[in-house]
């Protein structure tokens, strides 16, 4: 992956998404060949419907990064917990996690793990964007709850 002088992705919404959904999710990639940092990128989810923005997220990070094998999601930030699912022919697995620590993982062949910051739906857009900014810094060895904090995202 390269830096992001652009800014985050917008992901589009799938079709056939009610109305009452907030706008695009966000996706920001933006690392060092060293990977040194807690997180190579941060996702921003736009609602609690998994089956709404895990399409979009998927199909941005295969782009991105080749083949994606596992994505593993706090059980919490979410209203259904999927096992699997299937977008543009390639299957998914989605593991869950109890610990609630607004961390997504994601898992490209067998063992190549990238680490995501996941900023709840209901985050303000300043703040959303001002907490990206932080999770891709070089070097950034920050946990999500204190970007969070930083940034004056409550967690709930």
């Amino acid at each position: 992956m390269s830096d992001d002088p652009a800014g985050p992705v917008e992901l589009p919404a799938e079709t056939g998404t009610p109305h009452g959904v907030l706008g695009a999710s966000l996706l920001r990639m933006a690392t060092t060949p060293r990977r040194d940092g807690t997180f190579d990128g941060a996702w921003w989810p736009r609602s609690r419907n998994l089956a709404v923005q895990l399409p979009g997220l998927i199909r941005a990070l295969t782009e991105r990064l080749g083949s994606v094998a596992r994505i593993g999601l706090d059980s919490g930030a979410w209203d259904v917990r999927l096992r699997s699912m299937a977008v543009d022919g390639s299957l998914v697995r989605i593991d869950w996690s109890e610990v609630d620590d607004h961390t997504m993982l994601v898992t490209r062949g067998r063992q190549d793990i990238f680490s995501f910051l996941m900023l709840p739906w209901y985050a303000d857009e300043t703040a959303a964007r001002a907490a990206m900014t932080l999770a891709v810094q070089d070097g950034n060895s920050a946990s999500a709850a204190e970007i969070l904090a930083a940034t004056g995202i409550p967690a709930r």
